[in-house]
Parts: C-alpha cells; sequence; structure tokens
C-alpha cells in the first residue's frame, strides 16, 4: 500500500472510487492501516462510505469462518470514533451469529437497523425469522421474514 498510489484530486468521486480500488487489492496486514488512510480523508461521509462497502464486502467473504473474530476486532480498532461503521461491525458478528447458530438475543435483533432485519429476514435462522415475522421493524421486514417461514411451515 502506499498513499501516493491514491490520487489527491480534489474530486471525492475520483477518490472514492481509487479508495475502493485500492481497498479490493490490500493485503492483510496492510488493511487496517488503509482503513484508517481512507477514513483520514477530509471529506468523512465519501470516506465512510468506501469503508462500509469494504467492510460488507469483506465480512460477506470471512463471517462463516474462523478469520472473522480477528478481523472484526482488527477493524473495530481501525474505525473508532465512527459509530456507524461501529454499529455495522457489530451486526455483521449478530448475523454471523445467525448463521452459525451461535447464541443471540432477540432483543439485539429487534434494536438492529433495517439493513441487519431485512438481512436476516431473508436468511437461514428460522428462530430469528419467527422474531421478525411477528415484530420486525417494517412491514416489508415482516412481510420478508412470514414469505421466508413458508417454505419451512410445510404448507
Amino acid at each position: 500500500m502506499n498513499i501516493d498510489d491514491i490520487p489527491q484530486d480534489p474530486d471525492e468521486h475520483v477518490r472514492f472510487t481509487a479508495y475502493l480500488n485500492q481497498l479490493q487489492q490490500v493485503g492483510d496486514a496492510d488493511e487496517v492501516d488503509l482503513v484508517s488512510l481512507v477514513l483520514s480523508d477530509p471529506d468523512e461521509t465519501m470516506a465512510q462510505s468506501a469503508v462500509l462497502r469494504h467492510l460488507d464486502r469483506r465480512a460477506t467473504d470471512l463471517h462463516t469462518g474462523p478469520a472473522y473474530e480477528g478481523w472484526a476486532q482488527a477493524m473495530a480498532q481501525a474505525t473508532i470514533g465512527r459509530p456507524f461503521l461501529a454499529q455495522r461491525l457489530r451486526e455483521w458478528s449478530l448475523f454471523r451469529a445467525f448463521t452459525l447458530k451461535l447464541p443471540w438475543q432477540p432483543d439485539d435483533l429487534l434494536t438492529s437497523s433495517n439493513w441487519l432485519q431485512l438481512k436476516t429476514a431473508a436468511g437461514t435462522n428460522i428462530e430469528a425469522t419467527e422474531v421478525l415475522a411477528g415484530a420486525g421493524r417494517t412491514k416489508r421486514i415482516r412481510n420478508t421474514a412470514r414469505a421466508n417461514l413458508k417454505p419451512h411451515s410445510g404448507s
């Protein structure tokens, strides 16, 4: 990773694309440093958006495997002071618990974002889907959960 590889262009769209490209190619050893560098961009919204995409991409690849926990801890450190990014990491950990059938609390799901509720409603954890079918935050979430439960109900 080299800071000179990222254009110092005044156009945030150019920097955003450059950040996404760098984040997609970064090695594990340099990932925390690159995330920290991106988050130092003066356009906080753009920087957080680029890192959010990166977190989602990496978590999608890692959440079912043993490398996830160490990665999530490292990313939590790199994103300190960024509540939205910290929340997304917590929600990926909760989604991981649903996926791997690890312990979780219904209140954690019910107080989570629409993003996680909708992702979970369309998922494979029957218990979580049932919670959302009855008490999901939005009609869309409840309907998605109910529709996902139908194939499992035998009707």
